[in-house]
């Protein structure tokens, strides 16, 4: 069992005592905070257990001022594709749209084509949405500290 299960099952009777505003509330609370530690953390460049992005593979030829030599998924972290769904009863982090394709391809290391009716490649996995230690503390604390001020 993982610590997110041993959480849900330790909070999971104080969470239905609450009004479902309140679970609402606190759920649009750990979407939001997760959105911005899944944010930074894709900035980085990072996989939640702390190694760097598989880099992008070398370019045969390569012309001036190309986006490939940026930084990945500098789009995906924009609030418009990495959107936060709350209600009484769960939340989620994800990506919508047409992105949310790339993000899972990239996520599952998945075999796609690189263009429109172009060439076929297997992508490098790179966990783009994912838990660190870090985060799971941090969902703790907010718990902790909503469940006190109720």
């Amino acid at each position: 069992m993982d610590e997110l299960q041993q959480l849900e099952e330790w909070v999971a009777p104080l969470l239905q005592a609450l009004e479902p505003g309140e679970r609402m509330r606190l759920a649009r609370t750990l979407g939001v905070d997760l959105r911005r530690s899944q944010n930074q953390r894709i900035a980085q460049q990072k996989d939640p257990d702390g190694s760097p992005y598989t880099p992008r593979k070398k370019q045969l030829r390569t012309r001036a001022g190309r986006i490939k030599r940026q930084r990945m998924f500098l789009k995906l972290r924009q609030a418009k594709y990495l959107k936060v769904k709350a209600s009484a009863e769960e939340v989620s982090v994800g990506f919508v749209g047409r992105v949310a394709r790339i993000a899972r391809v990239h996520q599952q290391g998945e075999v796609d084509a690189v263009r429109p009716s172009g060439p076929r490649v297997r992508y490098e996995r790179r966990v783009v949405l994912g838990f660190t230690a870090a985060e799971r503390e941090r969902v703790k604390y907010l718990l902790i500290d909503h469940l006190r001020g109720v």
